[in-house]
C-alpha cells in the first residue's frame, strides 16, 4: 500500500539557489485533532507568518552549506553573505521589502512560492508537479463494479463538498493550535489554466453560479454529468451508476482524438495548443472541463506482471502508464481527479497548488471511510438528464500535437526510474524502546547510504507544513547537517569506537528534532511522488509498528542515479545501523 507516504529529497551535488528548491514533501506523521466547530471561526485567529532576522536566514544558508561544499567553496560563501549583510546593503534592502509585504498580505511566502514554484514552472505537471495518491485496492474485478465504486466515490465527494460550503467541516488542531483551513475551499471546481509564459489558477467554486456538474473520462472521451436534481438535492449512488452504465455504453468506438494527453505536455507546448483552440465548439468543452467540480477517470485494468508492493497501482495513478492505456483519459490541469480502474485499483491526482499533504490526505481518508460504509440501494424514480458528451475540433495542427504529447508521455514514462521496498526487520516500536525518531533514524539511514555509494554527503531535505499560520503552505527543512554528515563519515571507519558512533547518531537524531520544531513545530504525512530536475532521487517512506515501506524514485536519464542500488544501501544502512544499538547498549 503506497497511500501513506514521509518524504524526503535526496539533491546531487551543491545545494540549490533558494528559488530553485522544491520543497512539496511532508514528514513525520503527526496526531491532528478535529474540533466540531465552524471550520473557518478561527481563520482570523491565525498569526502571520514571520519573516526572521536577516542574520538568522544568513546564518541558516552559511550552516547548510557547510556539509556539502568545500572548504573553499564555504569560506567564499561567506565572504559573499557577509558582503551581502553589510549595513545599508542589498540584504538589508531585501528584508526591508520582506517585512513591508508580511505587514501588507496574509502571508507573504504563499504567493511567492505559488508565482516561483509552480506558475513558472514549464514542465510537464505529470509526475513532475502533480500529487498523485494511490488507495488500497477494492474487491471488485468487473465493469459493474468500477460502476459502483465510482458512484459511491462521487456521492462522498460531494457530501464532502456539503461540509465545505456550509462549513460544517471540523477545525482542525494540532498541539492546541489551529490550523489554517483555507485549502480545503480550493480543493474543488478548480483548474490550473496554461499560459504562454506563467499559468494560472481559476477557482470557479468562488464565481456566481457554481457549477453543478462534474466530467467523466472513459475511453479518452470526456462528458458532463450533473450531478444535483433541480432541487438542488444530489443523485444518489444508483441514479449515478445509471449514468456512469450510459457512458460506457455510447463509447465503444474510440476513433475520436484524445486531446486529454495534451495536459501531459510540457506546459509552453500545451499553451501553445490550447490557445489555438479557438472555435466555438473547443471552447465550449474546455470550459465545461474547467468549470466541473472534479474530474472522474473510469480506466483500463493495466498488466500487472509482478506487483509485490502495489507498484503498478503507483504507476496508475501518476501517469495512467502510457499512451496505449489510460495517460489520455485524464485532464492533469483538474484541482482533483478520482481514478477508478476496471481491476479494483484507484486513487486520487491533485494539483499541488490548491493543496498540501495534509489537507489531500484528510480527503483521502474521508473517502476510504465512506467506501468502508454499508450502502443503502434506491431505485432510481426520477428521470434523469442524460451525460453530454463534449466534443472538439481537432485541427490537423493540433492532431500533430496530440501525437507529439503521445510520444512525450510515453518517454518521459519510461525514463521514470521507481523501486519499492517492505523493510520488515524492525519498525517504529523497535526505535521507539531505544528511544529514537523513527523519522529522524530513517533520514539517518538515507544519508548513510547515499554516502556509502557515492564518498560525498548528500544535499537532502524536506518540507513541512505551515498551517498554523494564516494560509500557511509548506516550508523547507534542510535534512543535511554538519552534524549528520559527521555521524555518516564516522561510521564505517574503523578508527572510530562504536559509542562514539552511537554518541554522534544521537546528536544528529537530537538537531533534526530541533530544526523541525524551529521551522513550524508542525509536520504531517502523505503520499505523493516527484523527481526534481532531474538530478536527485525523490524519496517516500511510511512507517509502522514493526515494518517501513520505502519508495523512491528518480530518471532514467541521469546516468549516476539507480534506485535500486540505493534502496538496498538503504536496506543495509537500517540493518548495520541497528546492530550499532545492540553491540554499543547505553546507560538507561
Amino acid at each position: 500500500m503506497l497511500r501513506i507516504f514521509s518524504r524526503i529529497m535526496v539533491k546531487l551535488g551543491k545545494m540549490n539557489p533558494p528559488d530553485q528548491v522544491r520543497s512539496y514533501q511532508l514528514v513525520k506523521p503527526v496526531r491532528v485533532i478535529l474540533i466540531s466547530d465552524r471550520y473557518l471561526n478561527q481563520q482570523k485567529g491565525l498569526p502571520r507568518v514571520p519573516v526572521p532576522p536577516l542574520r538568522k536566514t544568513c546564518e541558516g544558508y552559511l550552516s547548510a552549506l557547510e556539509p556539502i561544499i568545500e572548504e573553499d567553496e564555504w569560506k567564499r560563501a561567506k565572504q559573499l553573505v557577509e558582503a551581502f549583510m553589510k549595513t545599508g546593503g542589498v540584504g538589508e534592502e531585501v528584508q526591508r521589502s520582506l517585512e513591508r509585504k508580511a505587514c501588507n498580505t496574509d502571508n507573504w511566502t504563499t504567493d511567492l512560492w505559488g508565482k516561483l514554484e509552480y506558475f513558472g514552472n514549464r514542465r510537464p505537471v505529470v509526475i513532475n508537479a502533480n500529487v498523485p495518491i494511490a488507495c488500497p485496492r477494492l474487491d471488485f474485478r468487473d465493469k459493474q463494479g468500477q460502476i459502483r465504486c465510482a458512484a459511491k466515490l462521487i456521492v462522498a465527494l460531494l457530501e464532502f463538498k456539503t461540509t465545505i460550503e456550509n462549513e460544517t467541516l471540523p477545525a482542525e488542531n494540532l498541539g492546541g493550535k489551529p490550523l489554517c483551513m483555507e485549502q480545503y475551499s480550493q480543493l474543488l471546481s478548480t483548474c490550473r489554466i496554461p499560459g504562454l509564459e506563467r499559468d494560472s489558477v481559476v477557482f470557479h467554486a468562488k464565481i456566481g453560479n457554481p457549477p453543478k456538474h462534474i466530467t467523466v473520462v472513459y475511453n479518452s472521451q470526456f462528458f458532463v454529468v450533473e450531478v444535483y436534481h433541480n432541487d438542488g438535492t444530489p443523485l444518489t449512488v444508483d441514479q449515478l451508476c445509471v449514468q456512469m452504465e450510459s457512458i460506457c455504453t455510447s463509447t465503444s468506438e474510440t476513433n475520436t482524438e484524445p486531446v486529454g494527453i495534451l495536459t501531459t505536455l510540457d506546459r509552453d507546448s500545451w499553451s501553445k495548443a490550447y490557445l489555438s483552440m479557438k472555435d466555438q465548439t473547443n471552447k465550449e468543452s474546455l470550459s465545461a472541463i474547467e468549470r466541473s467540480i472534479f474530474t472522474l477517470c473510469l480506466d483500463r485494468a493495466i498488466p500487472r506482471e509482478s506487483d509485490k508492493y502495489g507498484t503498478c497501482d503507483f504507476h496508475l495513478i501518476t501517469h495512467g502508464r502510457g499512451s496505449q492505456w489510460n495517460s489520455a483519459n485524464r485532464w492533469f490541469d483538474k484541482s482533483l481527479q478520482i481514478i477508478v480502474a476496471e481491476d479494483g485499483s484507484w486513487g486520487l491526482n491533485l494539483i499541488h497548488i490548491v493543496a498540501d499533504g495534509t489537507v489531500s490526505m484528510a480527503l483521502t481518508d474521508y473517502l476510504v471511510a465512506s467506501m468502508k460504509k454499508p450502502e443503502m440501494r434506491q431505485a432510481s424514480i426520477l428521470p434523469l438528464p442524460m451525460p453530454q458528451k463534449l466534443h472538439f475540433d481537432v485541427t490537423p495542427d493540433i492532431k500533430e500535437i496530440i501525437e507529439q504529447a503521445k510520444r512525450s508521455m510515453d518517454r518521459n514514462i519510461q525514463n521514470f526510474d521507481l523501486s519499492v521496498m517492505v523493510f520488515d526487520h524492525f519498525g517504529k516500536n523497535y526505535l521507539k524502546a531505544h528511544n529514537m525518531s523513527p523519522d529522524a533514524f530513517i533520514q539517518m539511514a538515507i544519508q548513510l547510504a547515499y554516502y556509502r555509494m557515492n564518498k560525498q554527503v548528500c544535499a537532502s531535505y524536506e518540507a513541512v507544513s505551515q498551517r498554523m499560520f494564516r494560509r500557511g503552505r509548506v516550508s523547507l527543512l534542510l535534512s543535511t547537517t554538519s552534524v549528520s554528515a559527521a555521524f555518516v563519515k564516522a561510521f564505517d571507519d574503523p578508527q572510530k569506537q562504536n559509542t562514539e558512533k552511537i554518541d554522534l547518531l544521537e546528536k544528529a537524531i537530537k538537531t533534526h528534532k530541533e530544526n523541525i520544531k524551529a521551522v513550524t513545530s508542525n509536520t504531517g504525512s502523505v503520499a505523493v511522488h516527484q523527481v526534481d530536475d532531474n538530478s536527485g532521487y525523490s524519496l517516500c517512506y511510511s512507517v509502522h509498528n514493526s515494518h517501513f515501506i520505502i519508495e523512491m524514485a528518480t530518471s532514467n536519464t541521469h546516468k549516476r542515479l539507480n534506485t535500486r542500488h540505493l534502496i538496498q544501501n538503504m536496506k543495509d544502512a537500517l540493518l548495520d545501523m541497528r546492530a550499532l544499538l545492540e553491540q554499543a547498549p547505553r546507560a538507561t
